[in-house]
């Protein structure tokens, strides 16, 4: 038994090399030294001094709290650490048509009836026209509506206060320093210098890569965070990418931070504008922006012009325009070496997924960790995980667009044309139907969410499940106005925003901005 122990222990990874720092590089360390405690793997990021960050983005979705509560790190602390404010969910201006807006809430939206989904109970009062707004049943939504805000009470037996979740908007580069100096004091090593070269032996590994510095690091394995390049999986490995420029129609985009001239919302705000579409992400000490745009609709000077004229505050930087191909990495773990963040792909920021997808790649890293075999079945049931992880978000990105009734540009007509994958015609068609939504285990995005971009939109079934029909519609009706304005009243009893803020993890002082875009 003990000789068997010790051939296992011999075969475990002794390294692991993350090259490239930023937001996803330093995830990588935080949640790899969390979990690896113990183990004796050492943990080495190469970080350039030459390359500026692009940062994978400020606005996140609540699974930002699973990586605070993995890599055990406080909350508030973090909060005060990055500027960051709380996010209730995404607010969309002028996607259906000019002067409409709609709001994807996170958490709940109603509550089941009798086994049955709230939407199908919904359905049936608005059949006969008695029903509350679909948002009226959504605390988040109301908590947004009003900029109210509060954490969730341990152990509340409220309704209203168990199901609505929250993410946070933050600073890239202040979260990539505040986790920089978390690994270090928990021992990651860091070394300041570019990568030069990667060497690869006969069988397509990864040897060593070599620094300017004239040095050579050896590992066992590779994590490549160099963003759009892909130095190690694309220049190294020649690891194709999976262009998705056909089914999302934008392909650039300009990015400024301006002077805060109120408090901040709790939530995102997506514009859709000429030949794209702009974000508003307020923090505690500015505010981020960005207009995401098709080349072929807009030149960068107009798109710089535009995302000037339309944001609020004095500008506190140049705007940056930044290129992207839209896609993933034909294989996002490729032998010994992982792509993270932008080297594994990009998928337009609408839904704030790129720190989740960093966070969700990781997890199932860890969950298909190697050894010093690298078995190849281990890798591919890897590849199928993350490859459905973003085939779903990417559908549900697509969904905005080829719902838009918007044909007043360019642009917007040709998002009318737009092939659309037969994974989202699927669920679209029997959405139309009666109201029914297929979810699999693993799945990011809820029934909810799904539900409210269809009812933003103004997308409503033929009819409601059949079943429905046993329930007195004026009784349920009443039931969910009660409902609603138990949710209304409940909201209304919290703080502000801004005032939750400043009473609990306010920024004791301004927030100096370096001047990166993130």
């Amino acid at each position: 038994m003990r000789r068997a122990f010790f051939v296992l222990m011999q075969n475990s990874l002794n390294s692991l090399c993350i090259v490239g720092g930023g937001t996803a590089g330093w995830m990588a360390a935080s949640v790899l030294s969390s979990a690896l405690q113990g183990s004796g793997i050492k943990i080495t990021v190469i970080e350039s001094p030459d390359i500026a960050s692009v940062g994978v983005g400020e606005s996140t979705v609540p699974s930002i709290l699973d990586f605070l509560r993995a890599c055990r790190i406080d909350l508030n602390a973090f909060i005060k650490a990055t500027s960051a404010s709380f996010k209730l969910g995404i607010r969309f201006d002028d996607w259906r048509e000019v002067g409409e807006h709609y709001f994807h809430p996170f958490g709940r939206v109603g509550q089941d009836i009798n086994g049955f989904e709230f939407y199908q109970a919904w359905l049936k009062t608005l059949s006969e026209g008695q029903a509350t707004r679909w948002l009226d049943q959504s605390p988040g939504a109301i908590m947004a509506e009003h900029s109210r805000f509060m954490l969730r009470p341990p152990r509340s037996n409220d309704w209203a206060l168990r199901n609505y979740s929250y993410a946070l908007h933050l600073d890239a580069v202040l979260v990539a320093r505040y986790l920089r100096d978390l690994c270090l004091a928990r021992g990651v090593a860091r070394i300041e210098a570019t990568v030069n070269d990667v060497a690869v032996d006969d069988r397509q590994f990864i040897r060593s890569v070599s620094l300017d510095s004239g040095a050579r690091v050896t590992s066992d394995f590779y994590i490549d965070c160099t963003g759009f390049r892909g130095r190690l999986i694309d220049r190294a490995l020649n690891v194709g990418y999976r262009d998705w420029s056909d089914y999302l129609p934008c392909d650039r985009a300009v990015v400024v931070q301006t002077r805060n001239t109120e408090d901040p919302v709790p939530y995102t705000q997506a514009t859709a504008r000429a030949a794209g579409w702009s974000w508003r992400i307020p923090l505690q000490h500015r505010t981020g922006n960005g207009y995401v745009f098709s080349s072929r609709y807009c030149s960068d000077e107009q798109a710089i012009q535009t995302l000037l004229t339309t944001v609020n505050g004095e500008a506190l930087n140049e705007p940056r325009v930044i290129p992207f191909v839209t896609g993933r990495r034909e294989k996002i773990w490729h032998h010994n070496c992982l792509a993270l963040g932008l080297a594994s792909g990009f998928l337009e920021p609408l839904e704030s997924t790129a720190i989740h997808l960093v966070y969700k790649t990781l997890i199932h890293f860890i969950r298909h960790f190697p050894d010093r075999d690298f078995d190849p079945g281990i890798e591919q049931a890897f590849n199928r995980k993350i490859n459905t992880d973003y085939h779903e978000i990417r559908d549900f990105i697509i969904l905005h667009y080829c719902t838009a009734d918007r044909r007043d540009t360019p642009f917007w007509q040709n998002c009318q044309n737009l092939p659309v994958p037969d994974s989202l015609w699927e669920k679209i068609r029997r959405f139309r139907e009666r109201g029914e939504l297929e979810s699999n285990s693993g799945d990011f995005f809820s029934r909810d969410s799904w539900c409210s971009i269809f009812e933003g939109m103004n997308i409503r079934p033929r009819k409601y499940h059949p079943l429905m029909d046993a329930f007195d519609c004026q009784r349920l009706a009443a039931q969910l106005r009660q409902q609603a304005d138990h949710i209304r009243t409940t909201v209304m009893k919290m703080p502000s925003h801004g005032d939750y803020i400043r009473q609990h993890c306010g920024v004791e002082s301004r927030v100096r901005t370096s001047g990166e875009v993130s």
